[in-house]
């Protein structure tokens, strides 16, 4: 019985964590796959000294890629960039959680209602990970599309998360990752920033007020499961002209609201 569950998801040597239990050629791929990401689009000579790897060899990763749709190659300029296969495998993650389709009509409502734009997020490996949102149709917006990550300590829905998750889980994540500062206004002492967490549980709101932009500012709050545990946030995020610190309580419960009908339609409950 044990042998036939193994070999359901993992072979014997799951446990074997060396080099020969890896294949090289598809942790290329996937390196590539990462500058390409990263970058509005690249030369071939860009990527091969990006990866570190001759020309040909990136060549030969890239044509493969390419046979698939995970990239393409496009105009005159042979400017390689990643390709819709790869967002349609990509998007297979979005597909494993509700979430991401519960919090759809509360982000376009809550778009409406704010007139700026909506995000919805969750922790991946100690940073936020954006998943989806909601653009505002104001000329100047914030622009945070699905696969967008940002250090937890300056953004609005990574201390929504850090304000409710364990001290213990807080601490380790800030140890991992540190408090690097963004603009003269992150929050750059554990101590600081602790505070800034117990005043976002007093109120039901994270504010991120220019902490990773100069001149946006962000208000979140976190989504729970049915254990009360913070899975998501969403937030408004805009222009610090438009969204005053003045402006934060009433964003403020209408986020809070919004977030609660995202927990109350994945059948979670906030805690008490």
């Amino acid at each position: 019985m044990a042998d036939s569950a193994r070999t359901r998801g993992r072979p014997r040597a799951f446990h074997d964590k060396t080099y020969q239990n890896t294949i090289q050629a598809v942790d290329r791929a996937i390196h590539l796959l990462r500058i390409l990401a990263d970058s509005p689009g690249m030369t071939l000579s860009e990527l091969a000294q990006a990866d570190g790897q001759s020309p040909a060899t990136v060549y030969r990763v890239l044509v493969t890629l390419q046979g698939h749709g995970v990239v393409e190659l496009e105009g005159p300029g042979q400017i390689w960039h990643v390709g819709s296969g790869a967002f349609r495998i990509g998007s297979a993650f979005l597909r494993r959680t509700k979430v991401v389709e519960r919090a759809r009509q509360p982000m376009d409502q809550l778009m409406r209602e704010t007139g700026e734009t909506a995000n919805l997020g969750i922790e991946s490996r100690d940073e936020v990970l954006f998943l989806s949102q909601v653009e505002t149709h104001e000329a100047i917006r914030a622009f945070f599309p699905p696969g967008t990550k940002s250090p937890m300590h300056v953004s609005g829905i990574g201390k929504a998360l850090l304000a409710w998750y364990p001290e213990e889980r807080v601490r380790g994540i800030l140890r991992r990752r540190g408090l690097p500062g963004f603009t003269s206004l992150s929050l750059t002492s554990e101590t600081t920033l602790l505070r800034d967490l117990a005043r976002t549980r007093d109120r039901g709101f994270a504010i991120d007020d220019q902490e990773r932009a100069e001149g946006m500012r962000c208000v979140a709050a976190p989504i729970f499961n049915a254990h009360g545990e913070p899975v998501a946030g969403l937030s408004v995020s805009g222009p610090a002209f438009r969204m005053g610190l003045s402006d934060a309580a009433r964003i403020g419960a209408q986020v809070r609201a919004a977030a609660d009908r995202v927990t109350e339609a994945i059948g979670g409950s906030a805690p008490r």
